[in-house]
Order: C-alpha cells, then sequence, then structure tokens
C-alpha cells in the first residue's frame, strides 16, 4: 500500500513540476509534438491533465518526415490514442531534400511546419516532450564541440521560433520516471528503431553516458551543471543589455556599437562585447540562430585592425584604430543576403521592415541595389553598402520609392518588424 501511495505523491510531484512554464503565460490554445515515443505521449499526458485543471484546450500534432517505412504504423498508433482519447489529431508531412545533416534538416523542418500549422489554427504554445536526458546528451554533444557558456547552457523551458512559443515542461525528470509515468496509466508508446542506431551522434552519445555514470557523472548531474551554466548565461545576459544602453544604437535598420566608449575609464569587457556584436547580427540578419563562436573569433581577427566582413546575413564594419578617433563597429544587412528577396509592399519585408504607403497589387519590396545611385542617398548621411539592402518600392523595373535612401515620396520604412534592438535584447 505504501509503494502505491509513494507512486502517487511522486506522479503527483512531476506532474506540477510539468505545469511551471505556465507561470510565465497560460495558453489559450495548446498543442504537444506526439512521435509516439514514451517522452511525447508522456508529454501529452501530462498537458491534458493541466488543460483540465487550468481551463486550455489540448491537440496533438505529429511530423511523417517519410524517412522509415514503419512511420505510417507509428502514426496510426498516435492516431488511434488521440480518437480514443478525444483529442484533436494533426499529421504535417515533410519530405527531405537529401542533402545537408539528415538530423538538423529534419528539426528544423519540424519547427517550421509545427509553427506554421500552429498559427493557422489559432494555437499559441507548443510543447516538447524534452527530458533530463536530452539535456544531459546535448550537454555532452556540445562539450565534444568545445562550447562555451551558451552552448552548454540548459534547453531553453520557453522560447519563441518562427513566430510561436514554445515550451519544454518535462526537463525536470529523466526519461524513466516518465515511462514509469506512463505504465501506472496504463499508456503504451513506440520504441524508434533509430534510438538504436550507432550511426547517430546522440545514441553513440547515450553510450558514452552510462560509462560516465562509473564516475557518478550521470543525466541528473550534467543536467544541473547545464542548469548553473543557465544561470551564468543569465548574468551575462543582464550586462549584455546595460552595456547595450550605453553603447548601443540604431539608425535605419543599423547596429552601431561605440566601442571606443571603452577607453574612456569604463572597460567593456570582451565577453559582453562578443555577445552585444552576436546579438547585433542575430537582429539585423534575421537568423534562427546567433553566429558560431568559431566564426565571431574570425570575425575578430578580421577586423583587428578595422575593415569589413561578412558573416551571418551580414556586412560588419570596424573604424580604424587610434588613439583620437572612435572604434564604432557598424552592423548592417548584406544585399547579397536580400537581393533575390521580394514581397508585397503591405507584408513586413525581410522579416523586419514595415512599409507603410499608398500600396498597390501592382508594386513589390525588392532591395534597393545599385538604384541607389538615383536616389539623394548622400543627403541621408548613411552608408552606401547599408542603403544596397534597404527596401525600396519598385514597379516592375522601375524604382518608385527608397524611403531610407531620400526617396521617400508618400512611403516610409521602419525596421520594427522584429522589434526594437532593445526590446530583442530583453527576449534573449
Amino acid at each position: 500500500m505504501s509503494v502505491i501511495r509513494d507512486a502517487t505523491t511522486f506522479d503527483e510531484l512531476i506532474r506540477n513540476l510539468a505545469g511551471l512554464p505556465f507561470a510565465w503565460g497560460r495558453p489559450r490554445r495548446l498543442a504537444v509534438a506526439v512521435s509516439g515515443g514514451s517522452d511525447s505521449m508522456a508529454c501529452l499526458e501530462v498537458m491534458l491533465w493541466h488543460g483540465r485543471e487550468l481551463g486550455f484546450p489540448v491537440e496533438a500534432v505529429t511530423v511523417d518526415h517519410g524517412l522509415r517505412p514503419e512511420t505510417s504504423g507509428e502514426i496510426e498508433a498516435v492516431a488511434g490514442h488521440c480518437a480514443e482519447k478525444g483529442i484533436p489529431h494533426a499529421v504535417l508531412t515533410w519530405k527531405w531534400r537529401g542533402a545537408g545533416n539528415l538530423q538538423a534538416e529534419a528539426r528544423e523542418a519540424r519547427y517550421r511546419l509545427i509553427s506554421d500549422w500552429a498559427r493557422s489554427s489559432g494555437i499559441d504554445q507548443v510543447a516538447l516532450g524534452h527530458t533530463r536526458d536530452d539535456v544531459a546528451e546535448t550537454f555532452l554533444m556540445r562539450l565534444a564541440r568545445k562550447a562555451g557558456v551558451d552552448g552548454l547552457s540548459e534547453m531553453d523551458r520557453r522560447f519563441t521560433r518562427h513566430g510561436t512559443t514554445w515550451i519544454r515542461p518535462m526537463l525536470d525528470h529523466g526519461r524513466e520516471e516518465w515511462r514509469e509515468y506512463l505504465v501506472r496509466r496504463d499508456i503504451p508508446w513506440i520504441e524508434d528503431p533509430s534510438n538504436d542506431d550507432p550511426k547517430f551522434e546522440r545514441v553513440r552519445v547515450r553510450d558514452r553516458l552510462k560509462a560516465l555514470s562509473k564516475l557518478d557523472i550521470d543525466a541528473g548531474t550534467l543536467s544541473e551543471v547545464a542548469r548553473n551554466m543557465s544561470a551564468a548565461r543569465e548574468a551575462l545576459e543582464h550586462y549584455v543589455r546595460r552595456e547595450a544602453a550605453r553603447i548601443a544604437s540604431e539608425e535605419n535598420g543599423d547596429v552601431i556599437l561605440a566601442v571606443d566608449a571603452s577607453r574612456q575609464g569604463h572597460h567593456v569587457p570582451r565577453e559582453i562585447l562578443f555577445r552585444l556584436r552576436r546579438h547585433a547580427m542575430t537582429w539585423v540578419g534575421g537568423g534562427a540562430y546567433p553566429p558560431r563562436s568559431d566564426a565571431m573569433l574570425e570575425l575578430d581577427n578580421a577586423l583587428q585592425d578595422g575593415g569589413r566582413h561578412t558573416l551571418a546575413g551580414c556586412i560588419i564594419t570596424r573604424g580604424s584604430d587610434s588613439r583620437d578617433d572612435p572604434v564604432p563597429w557598424r552592423i548592417s544587412r548584406e544585399f547579397n543576403a536580400v537581393k533575390n528577396m521580394s514581397g508585397p509592399t503591405d507584408q513586413p519585408w525581410d522579416g523586419r521592415w514595415i512599409i507603410e504607403g499608398p500600396h498597390s497589387d501592382e508594386l513589390e519590396v525588392r532591395a534597393l541595389g545599385e538604384a541607389v545611385k538615383d536616389t539623394p542617398w548622400r543627403e541621408t548621411g548613411m552608408p552606401r553598402q547599408s542603403l544596397f539592402a534597404s527596401p525600396a518600392i519598385w514597379r516592375g523595373a522601375t524604382l518608385v520609392a527608397a524611403p531610407v535612401a531620400g526617396l521617400a515620396g508618400s512611403w516610409t520604412a521602419k525596421a520594427t518588424g522584429r522589434g526594437k534592438f532593445d526590446e530583442f535584447l530583453q527576449s534573449r
């Protein structure tokens, strides 16, 4: 009898901890990404409980990658479980192009497909079934790549990607604990054969984790280290925002860092400047991930004596170092990253430019490019290289307006689609 009572108490504990992400905002409608494995099935079960308690509907969504013949049967099993429980269930399909890293391509496809589906379905949060074991495995994989504080930090428990809020409610407990939770509720799951295939890095890492347990280094230990790293990252980001308020400014979609301020009795640690530049590139370039540390180090070396460099869809320019002149860093959009990008004037362009003016179906937004010569760009004080990648309104091959380059007419263009840079930093 005591075993049952202890198990019941433990189930209440892990179920309640899984509700912590809702302290930052309760969803109107929640979806759970369900593959049929134990982690996602446990996530679905515990989110259904929270949905009943907190009053929000829960749906399931499965991505069919079409990579294994068993996939259709697994999806049918998930669909059958959802039908039995009365849970709405959507299936999204993806086809691999056959190029690039398969697991990385599949992961990004899942985020993109589910985000598109969630937005069109009125779902504002999506739950992922990552557990403490995933945290430990990711930690070891990144450790092998010599990652820094950010790379070794715990997975974000709540984050935004492709316009959708994602939560990871199960990180406080391990896979076996969640499987026991399912067993006590007589809920089956599917064993993915790829979980035992050593050609995948994560599978090899799991074997190494078993070996490390002999040294009392287990998933719980590494998960706690990752959480400590997250605390360190949070402290560093606090000082990044503080320095940004002092030395960062925006100018028509560019970010300027007045790094010379560090010579005026206020030393800025290299790591803080490093992070600030990386965030500026992410804001300007719109990448899903910030530039890698090795690429950032290469950038530092390339611009040690001034000049310009391209990285992450940006042009980074640094003034020459001297005792009298400032040494600003300017992060601008790279023309080559947007030269083939076009869209209607009443929709955000390049993910951040909001255009206002006499919209028409005959008009479109494209990069200004070489047509900068047809504008009074010198009067704006903006660098020519920045204006190349600025939005312009076109009617076919005819330039109608280029608001940032001084040819405005009735048009305006503001780089506010991702929020202001300081607002962007607050979300990091």
